[in-house]
């Protein structure tokens, strides 16, 4: 069973940086992917960040140049550095994982974490 567990969440001004992490049970170096989704308050659940086990990144274009995924295969880490954070990006972050369970046909399952509130004042 796969368990995804969150934090660095926050306050922070307009224009400060947090970084949130997101350590997984087992290796993350065999998950299809991981990644970070957003939802703010009235809004529908976005993707803001993805990041593959080749190590390809895909990002939303709202946070293109401020949002930087990564990952710490050693720690079993996933993290999201967000820099020049603006009041838009207030959201709580949750934290996914593509977990495979039959590679040959690429299947995998979601799986995802409890989620961590950032908020961004201003």
């Amino acid at each position: 069973q796969v368990q995804l567990v969150e934090s660095g969440g926050g306050l922070v001004q307009a224009g400060g940086s947090l970084r949130l992490s997101c350590a997984t049970s087992g290796s993350i170096f065999s998950h299809r992917a991981m990644g970070w989704y957003r939802q703010a308050p009235g809004k529908q659940r976005e993707l803001v960040a993805t990041i593959s086990s080749g190590e390809r990144t895909d990002y939303a274009d709202s946070v293109k140049g401020r949002f930087t995924i990564s990952r710490d295969i050693a720690k079993n880490t996933v993290y999201l550095q967000m820099n020049s954070l603006k009041p838009e990006d207030t959201a709580v972050y949750y934290c996914n994982a593509e977990v495979y369970y039959d590679t040959l046909s690429d299947r995998y399952r979601l799986v995802w974490g409890q989620g961590t509130l950032v908020t961004v004042s201003s």
